[in-house]
Parts: C-alpha cells; structure tokens; sequence
C-alpha cells in the first residue's frame, strides 16, 4: 500500500480519501490500526447494520442528512453517507473520524470538507494524464520513467500558476484553444486546395 511509504517518510496525515476501490476490509483495518481516519467510498450491496448481526446493503438503508451510524460488516462502527450528483449517480461514503471516536458528533460539515477534498485530488489526478500525459511513456529506464514524471509535474505546475496569474481561466483553456487553432489551420488549407485544383 502506497499509504504505508507515506507513513514511512513520517508524515501522518490526519484523513485518507479515497474511491471504493480501496475500501476493502484489509485497507480499512488498516486505516484504523494506524489511527487514521478517513473518507471512503463503498460499494452500494457492502453489508452494514444498525443492530449488529441484522446486515443489509447499504443501498436498502434509510440514510438521514447528517448520514447514519451502521456498524460495517467485518470492520465495525462507521457513519454513512449517500451523495446525489447532476448526472443521477447515487454514491454511498463511510466515514471514520478517529480523532472523534463519537461519530454521533460527527455531522455532514466533515464529510462535505472531505468530500470536496477528495474532488480536488481526483481533478488534479485527471488534469496531470489527460493534460500532462504523466501516464504515456514509452521508455524503460528508471531514469527516463522519472524525468518523464518530473517534466508532467512541471507542466502541472505550469498550468496551475497560469491558472493562478489569471492568464487561462482553467487548466483545459490552452488545449481547447489548440485544438481550436490546429482544426481551423487545417479546414483553412484543405479550403485552399481544393480552391487551388
């Protein structure tokens, strides 16, 4: 686990987020062990309970605003939440706050925070592959992988300063405008060609 070589650097954070591919039960025990709380997206047929040994999906669980404390089948007590979003997906999320062990305490304000969190790292994520190509090489090297990982990042950070300085509104302006400029450039000559023939 990835998280494992963080904690090895010293550095703890006090949440991890992440998508329901890593929400198994190993990687929430995990979690837990080393104090950690954490955000995470789960499965709509995970088993949980309000009375402990009574499970159900959470899909077929009535789940309040301010989510609802179920206890996670192999894990224990989590809070649940379900978000709604534009396009009609419905996501279910567990929440473990190990710096409030009363998850009564904890209301939708953490879990809104740690959600938009979650968002922003999911669109960095996006924007450094579909804009930066962080994911398309073609070299073997170790230090080839590396410089390749470097020169993403520092588009990256190219991008976001733009960004920043309010030379582009957001980080897909300048290939939109690119691909706006090649597809004219070429309309533009085949126009020519063919006026020319």
């Amino acid at each position: 686990m990835m998280l494992s070589e963080v904690l090895a650097w010293g550095l703890r954070p006090i949440y991890v987020t992440g998508d329901s591919w890593y929400s198994s039960k190993e990687n929430l025990k995990f979690l837990k062990k080393q104090e950690l709380g954490f955000m995470i997206g789960i499965a709509k047929n995970r088993q949980v309970s309000i009375v402990k040994g009574q499970y159900q999906s959470v899909e077929s669980l009535e789940i309040e605003e301010n989510g609802t404390i179920v206890y996670l089948k192999e894990f224990g007590e989590v809070k649940v939440f379900k978000k709604h979003f534009k396009n009609g997906m419905l996501r279910f999320y567990i929440l473990f706050d190990q710096e409030n062990k009363d998850l009564r305490e904890t209301d939708k304000t953490l879990f809104t925070l740690l959600k938009t969190t979650h968002w922003i790292i999911e669109c960095y994520h996006r924007a450094l592959k579909q804009l930066c190509g962080i994911n398309k090489f073609i070299v073997r090297k170790s230090e080839a992988i590396l410089t390749h990982f470097f020169s993403s990042l520092r588009a990256f950070i190219k991008l976001e300063l733009m960004r920043a300085n309010e030379l582009i509104d957001n980080w897909y302006q300048l290939q939109r405008e690119l691909s706006i400029e090649v597809n004219r450039n070429f309309i533009l000559e085949q126009i020519n060609l063919k006026l020319s023939a």
